[in-house]
């Protein structure tokens, strides 16, 4: 898979919770260990995402908090 993003985490899915209108995905990666991923529940089930399947979570975003 090409993508332009350049904060990609490979993992494995932990868990799939799908709701009403959102899926809440469960990503087991080797640092920091776990991602949680809040997905439209159409695009869980476009993806056919299912509890070992091997995964990308790729991470977009402006701007990029830090804490002390």
């Amino acid at each position: 898979m090409k993508t332009s993003a350049r904060n990609k985490l490979e993992g494995t899915i932990e868990n799939v919770d799908l709701g009403a209108v959102m899926a809440n995905i469960k990503i087991k990666v080797e640092n920091p260990g776990l991602i949680t991923a809040m997905i439209t529940k159409e695009s869980a089930e476009e993806l056919g995402l299912t509890k070992g399947d091997k995964v990308v979570a790729i991470i977009k975003s402006t701007d990029v908090m830090v804490g002390k």
